[in-house]
């Protein structure tokens, strides 16, 4: 697959993974919303380290920079 995410988004993305594992933990959030979002965590996390949305590649969104063009 082709890498579709900047640096940022992948941070911000596992750092939100962290924040509903923290949520978990601490018992701030229960009932299914808590599994719902342990499950989004996970796919942050997954799409983080491929580098990859699957739901930008649809809509056709990139975070990546540009590459530099040689002149």
């Amino acid at each position: 697959m082709k890498k579709n995410m900047s640096s940022f988004d992948r941070i911000v993305r596992v750092i939100l993974a962290m924040l509903f594992v923290g949520l978990f933990f601490m018992g701030t959030v229960t009932g299914i919303l808590i599994y719902v979002l342990l499950a989004v965590g996970a796919v942050f996390v997954l799409t983080s380290l491929m580098g990859s949305c699957p739901i930008y590649s649809l809509f056709g969104i990139s975070t990546c920079p540009l590459p530099d063009k040689k002149v």
